[in-house]
């Protein structure tokens, strides 16, 4: 049976078209010190780069 890697499921999301998307990193505290133009960068998702969303799609394999 096939199951869903939980740990990847809740950091990984699939958009309708099959891409990988990601939140971007340090974008929890300190942003204080972080300037305008970076946190409205990093406020946005990411696209997970093709080597790496190979072996995370097969973590997902019904697509959460």
């Amino acid at each position: 049976m096939q199951k869903t890697k939980k740990s990847v499921a809740k950091r990984f999301k699939l958009t309708a078209r099959g891409k990988l998307m990601r939140r971007t990193p340090g974008f929890r505290h300190l942003l204080a010190a972080k300037s305008t133009k970076q946190k409205r960068r990093a406020s946005r998702d990411k696209q997970v780069a093709d080597g790496h969303a190979k072996p995370l799609m097969r973590c997902l394999p019904f697509g959460n």
